[in-house]
């Protein structure tokens, strides 16, 4: 598994798709569950998150879920938690859920890539 993160607007899907050429990029706000088990790159993988909360669905066992079913997937995510906490309780539900999966899934990971501006800085490389 990989992870390309980074704040919003900051290149990360045109950089994932520049390093990654070949891979078949899946849109994380349209994809299913069962998709994202065969998908070998997700952009937006935040917005499959907020799609599956919204939907009351459990993201509980999500990233051990993923570790175990597509561990080659190459998933490039925002970062939300940094800025103002949202006032809106299901907004700041959101950004935990989204912080503690990836988490999860960047300690599994070989390679982590937190992208600046579209320029990609690897922080993780086993």
């Amino acid at each position: 598994m990989e992870m390309i993160i980074g704040g919003a607007f900051q290149g990360k899907a045109a950089y994932a798709e520049r390093i990654y050429p070949q891979t078949d990029w899946k849109d994380g706000d349209g994809l299913s569950r069962e998709a994202l088990f065969q998908a070998e790159g997700v952009l937006g993988f935040h917005k499959f998150i907020r799609r599956e909360l919204e939907a009351g669905r459990d993201t509980e066992g999500l990233a051990r879920e993923l570790i175990q079913k597509n561990p080659h997937v190459i998933l490039v995510s925002d970062e939300v938690g940094y800025g103002v906490v949202p006032v809106d309780a299901f907004d700041r539900a959101y950004r935990e859920r989204v912080g503690r999966i990836c988490t999860e899934l960047a300690a599994f990971s070989k390679r982590v890539t937190r992208v600046v501006c579209g320029v990609g800085t690897v922080i993780k490389d086993d």
